[in-house]
C-alpha cells in the first residue's frame, strides 16, 4: 500500500491503532458534528505521533482523497495546531478516536476550545474595534447614498461581530457552516439565538441601518460590561452615527418604512 492508493477510513484507523508510534487519532469536520454529515462528507483525521517517534505511517502525510484526508503530526505540533489560527475551532469540536495518553489528547482539545482570560480580552478588543469600523462605514455610506458599499460593509461587520461575541464567551468562532449548529447546542450567554441569527441574516442581506443600530446598542452594552469601554470611547463623536436614533413619537427616525419582522433590540 502506498500513500497514493485509495484508503478507506476504517482501514486506516485499524492500521494506525496497531502502530505504537501513534498516540492519538482525532476526527474533525462534519463527521465530528452530529447531524452535519452528508453523502459528500469525507473523514478529516489528525494522526498524532509520539514526539521523536519513527513510523512508516509518515508516508501518508498529505494523503487526500474524497473519503479520507490525513494530517500526520507530532504531539508537540498537535498542541500548537490552531493556537492561534483558523484550525482552532475545528479541533475545539473534534472527536477523539484514539487517546493512548490517559486523557492528554482530550486535555489538548479542551485547551483549544477555551480561550484564556487574557487572550479572550485582547481578541475581543480587537474584534470590537473592527466591528465598529465596518458598522461606521456602513452607516456613513448609507447616509451618503452609496447603497452597495453600505451593504458590503454591513456584511463585513457581521464577521467581526461574531468573532467578538465568541471571544467574549472565551470561545473560538465557529466556521459559518457550523454557526447554527454551534449556537443551537451552545448558546451565547445573554443572547437569544433565534433573534441573533435572524438579525445577522437580515443585516447581511440588506444592510438595514436601523437594524444595525439596534444591534450595536446590545453589543455596546455587552462590551462595556466586559471592560471594553475604552475601545468604544476612542471613536469619540463618531459613536453618535452608530447608535440608535431616538424615536419621534412612536416612529423611529429612519428611512426604513417597509414592514419587517422583529429584530434584536427592537421594542
Amino acid at each position: 500500500m502506498t500513500a497514493q492508493e485509495p484508503l478507506a477510513y476504517d482501514a486506516f484507523v485499524e492500521l494506525a491503532a496497531t502502530d505504537p508510534a501513534v498516540v492519538g487519532l482525532v476526527l474533525k469536520g462534519s463527521r465530528a458534528h452530529e447531524g452535519m454529515t452528508t453523502e459528500h462528507s469525507d473523514h478529516d483525521l489528525y494522526v498524532v505521533l509520539a514526539d521523536g517517534a519513527k513510523t512508516d505511517l509518515t508516508r501518508f502525510t498529505g494523503h487526500r482523497t474524497p473519503e479520507l484526508d490525513l494530517v500526520v503530526v507530532s504531539l508537540d505540533e498537535f498542541r500548537n495546531a490552531g493556537m492561534p489560527g483558523f484550525e482552532r475551532y475545528a479541533l475545539a469540536r473534534a472527536r477523539i478516536v484514539l487517546d493512548r495518553l490517559d486523557g492528554v489528547i482530550a486535555r489538548i482539545l479542551a485547551d483549544k476550545a477555551r480561550l484564556t482570560p487574557g487572550e479572550a480580552f485582547r481578541e475581543a478588543g480587537t474584534w470590537l474595534d473592527a466591528y465598529a469600523n465596518s458598522l461606521y462605514r456602513s452607516v456613513k455610506n448609507d447616509r451618503d447614498g452609496h447603497a452597495l458599499a453600505a451593504r458590503l460593509d454591513a456584511a463585513d461587520s457581521i464577521r467581526f461581530l461574531l468573532e467578538l461575541l465568541f471571544a467574549l464567551d472565551r470561545r473560538p468562532r465557529p466556521y459559518n457552516k457550523y454557526l447554527e449548529w454551534e449556537l443551537a447546542r451552545f448558546p451565547l450567554p445573554g443572547w437569544d439565538t433565534e433573534l441573533l441569527l435572524d438579525t445577522v441574516n437580515h443585516i447581511s442581506a440588506t444592510g438595514d441601518v436601523s437594524a444595525q443600530r439596534r444591534l450595536f446598542a446590545r453589543v455596546e452594552e455587552a462590551a462595556r460590561q466586559a471592560g471594553h469601554g475604552a475601545v468604544l470611547d476612542a471613536w469619540g463623536e463618531d459613536l453618535h452615527l452608530m447608535r440608535r436614533r431616538k424615536a419621534l413619537g412612536s416612529v423611529e427616525r429612519t428611512a426604513y418604512s417597509e414592514p419587517r419582522p422583529y429584530y434584536l433590540g427592537e421594542a
